[in-house]
């Protein structure tokens, strides 16, 4: 779906008139429109304002044109209920909901998250703690939150 298809079925769900949507997120109403009919897009500032008003992320919003994975525990966000939030209600895309939340982490260090991961992740392959731990930190040393 493209982003003027995606900001339509938004603000007629959330049962806004263009004229309501631009005073909540203060543009006009023709810059509404244009977006709708796929004229121009919202700039950066806007799109986080769309975002705190639809409550959707921007990846959403544009379309969901990146796969987002959480930069702590590298868990695939494939739905928006799943990304972080910062305490002002603001999505955080760049974490999941259970490793960082309000604007703190969950985890003060890598080794409590790979305790958390070898007490809770399925192990079919049989691997020892240390195997699993090896290859869970071998993973996690890519991430952003990490390096």
């Amino acid at each position: 779906m493209e982003i003027k298809d995606i900001l339509k079925s938004l603000r007629e769900k959330k049962g806004l008139t263009q004229d309501q949507l631009a005073e909540r997120v203060m543009v006009t109403r023709q810059a509404v429109s244009r977006w709708e009919n796929g004229e121009t897009q919202p700039g950066t500032d806007t799109l986080k304002l769309l975002s705190g008003e639809f409550d959707v992320s921007i990846n959403t919003l544009l379309g969901s044109p990146r796969q987002l994975v959480c930069q702590c525990c590298g868990m695939p966000l494939n739905e928006d209920s799943m990304i972080s939030k910062e305490a002002d209600g603001s999505f955080n895309e760049d974490y999941c909901k259970w490793c960082y939340n309000d604007g703190r982490f969950a985890y003060d260090s890598k080794d409590s998250l790979l305790d958390f991961l070898i007490g809770h992740m399925p192990n079919p392959e049989n691997l020892t703690d240390n195997q699993r731990r090896m290859q869970y930190d071998g993973y996690l040393s890519q991430l952003k939150h990490w390096k």
